[in-house]
């Protein structure tokens, strides 16, 4: 590992927020201020396609552990999943009453999980985009500039969601219930 610099990927005309790679690493996703969502191949860097439909800025993206589905969620309030493949939106999900700072798939690709300032985690069916739950963050503080939720990521097995929170802690939440 010598740390030397591979490649600079340009196409973003404001910060980036968010990166991730694909399962196989062939293939990169940026979110950025600008309101897009970008998609690289990460060997030759070349951009692949720029997708358009967020109002707002892109806090968090993320690919599917299949590689198929990439979700997006944003300071207008939504998520989006897109085809990874084609760049071609399938789908808005709404119901955030603020900013979507993060999103997680779940490990078998079934459920889509997004969090954000307004407290809560809400999940989502990935074939029928169905809103399956929402879980309100149990967290009790009056300075509304360390609340809403910054961070959601699924246990390896998929049966607990860890949160982290803008007052300093971190929630884990049973999801057992939800996968029989």
């Amino acid at each position: 590992a010598t740390g030397q610099l591979i490649r600079t990927l340009l196409g973003h005309s404001d910060y980036v927020v968010s990166v991730a790679f694909s399962p196989d690493g062939g293939t990169l996703v940026s979110g950025s201020t600008d309101h897009l969502v970008m998609i690289w191949d990460s060997i030759t860097g070349q951009l692949l396609h720029t997708l358009q439909g967020h109002k707002d800025i892109v806090l968090s993206v993320k690919f599917s552990p299949d590689g198929r589905t990439i979700a997006s969620g944003s300071w207008d309030h939504t998520a989006k999943l897109w085809e990874a493949a084609s760049g071609q939106l399938l789908a808005t999900l709404e119901g955030h009453s603020s900013a979507v700072r993060s999103v997680a798939f779940s490990p078998d690709d079934r459920t889509l999980a997004t969090a954000g300032d307004d407290g809560t985690i809400r999940l989502w069916d990935t074939a029928t985009r169905k809103d399956l739950a929402t879980f309100d963050s149990q967290y009790i503080g009056k300075d509304l500039s360390h609340q809403g939720i910054r961070s959601i990521v699924f246990s390896p097995d998929g049966r607990t969601l860890a949160s982290g929170l803008g007052n300093y802690t971190i929630e884990l939440w049973d999801l057992s219930a939800l996968n029989q």
